[in-house]
Formats: C-alpha cells, structure tokens, sequence
C-alpha cells in the first residue's frame, strides 16, 4: 500500500483532487489510479484530478485529467483552483499576477481573497449553427439557448449531443443556456469525460458568454449563474478575434488528507 497526499478544492461547485507532483512521484499513466482517486464511493471525489508540477520559466504547469482517468484538454475552474492552491503552498510568490503553463498555452492569473481571475486562450473560430454555436475556449463547446435551462433535460439532450455524428470521434461539451437580462445568463453544462452535468464549467461559460456577445454585441462583460454559483466572464474583440478573455470567480479549499491505494 501507498499513501498518497492530496488537496480537494472547489470552483463553483466543480471539485477537483489535486496533487503537488513536483517530486514527480506520481503515475500520471496510471488511468485506474486516477479513476479511483476521482470515484466519490471509493476515493476522494471529484469532477477531476489536477498535478501541480514545476515549469522551466513559469511559476508552474497544470496537467489536468478527467473523472474517467485520462488526461483531458483545459479546465477553467480548474485552472483557477490550482491557481489558488499555488498561491496557498507557497509556490507563488506574487498572488496579484502570475503565470503557469497548462495544456491550451500560458495562462495569466491573479488571487484576492479567495477569488481567482484567470486569463484564458484566445479565441478566432466559431461555428454556427442552425440551432447552437460551437467554438473551443481551450476544451471544445457546443453552445445551445433554451428558453428556460431549468426545463431541460441535462444529462439526456446533453449525452444525445455529446455522442452525435456531428462531434463523433472525440465528443464535445454541451451548454444550455438562457438570458436573465441584457448582460446576465444562467448556464447548465454537460461535461464529457466525467459524463454528467456538472455544477460549473469554465471554459463552458467562457463559450456561452462569447456566444451571448454574438446575438447581443454591445456586451462584453457578462455575470453567469451557474448552479453551483456565480461566475463573470470578460473580454474584448477585435474583429472576428475574441481576446483578453477572462474568467473570474471563487476558489476555495475544500479539505486535505491521505488516501492509502
């Protein structure tokens, strides 16, 4: 048996088991490991894990991999959640602005009090559809409005999406959402990889609020609900480039603990 050290932190109701992994001791190869650490019966729970390991110029990277234990495109709760357990470890030695590599590219960040503003990847290439947007924040977005997101059926209309030929090999997340008012909007997601709705998404609401921009143009900065919360997303746009993309909202430790496998 081996003990493992860990930290379990939350964004908006999107949980995640992360790993200091600058030691490099953990088998990050090892699917079955990181299945069972995420497994909220057999482990310790969570939408994903995430290793913290050291970067030749950065403050550090973040290897992110989802509940089925694979390593997946990039997380934006997640992201902000390392972020603040960086800054909580010590590994940051300026919280207001600093900067870490993940899978999509560097990333700027910055920690007050508990929230996290995290700069995501620009973004040049959307798609629209006859009834949805469909557009990659760094992990790819199928973005439909609804009149009201709390009458949809997530997990059904999301997996039917998810699995179509449309996005077939690889699948895509699925977002639903409505507006509340000019600048506001309440997001419900369908997370591949864990294969459930999920309490928040950052990259989904990144997406939903690019594709808000879209049909209401004069806004750019938007306040999202999402059931585990509240998150903003901001940016500017320079023609068809949607840049300066931030997303911004608490994260917050959970517990710590060790966990024999």
């Amino acid at each position: 048996m081996k003990a493992i050290s860990f930290y379990k932190y939350q964004g908006t109701g999107n949980d995640f088991v992360i790993i200091d992994n600058r030691n490099g001791q953990f088998d990050s190869k090892n699917i079955q490991l990181i299945e069972r650490l995420c497994d909220r019966r057999f482990g310790v729970g969570g939408d994903g894990l995430m290793l913290l390991e050291d970067h030749p110029t950065l403050d550090f990277t973040m290897r992110y991999f989802n509940s089925d234990g694979r390593e997946a495109s990039m997380c934006g709760n997640g992201g902000r959640c390392i972020a603040a357990f960086a800054v909580h470890e010590g590994v940051v030695k300026t919280p207001d602005a600093f900067k870490f590599m993940a899978v999509d590219g560097e990333h700027h960040a910055s920690y007050d009090d508990g929230i996290v503003t995290l700069k995501m990847i620009d973004v040049d290439k959307i798609t629209l559809g006859d009834a949805h947007t469909f557009l990659d924040t760094g992990s790819p977005h199928h973005v439909q409005f609804v009149d009201d997101v709390k009458q949809v059926d997530i997990v059904k209309e999301g997996r039917t999406i998810r699995h179509s030929e449309l996005y077939s090999p690889g699948g895509t997340n699925v977002n639903f959402v409505n507006f509340n008012g000019v600048n506001e909007i309440t997001v419900r997601t369908y997370e591949r990889g864990v294969e459930d709705e999920t309490l928040a998404c950052g990259t989904g609401v990144v997406a939903c609020a690019i594709a808000s921009h879209l049909k209401e143009p004069k806004y750019s900065d938007f306040n999202i609900n999402v059931m585990g919360g509240k998150l903003r997303v901001f940016f500017s746009k320079q023609n068809d480039l949607f840049q300066d993309i931030w997303l911004e909202g608490p994260a917050t430790f959970v517990f710590s603990g060790t966990i024999e496998v």
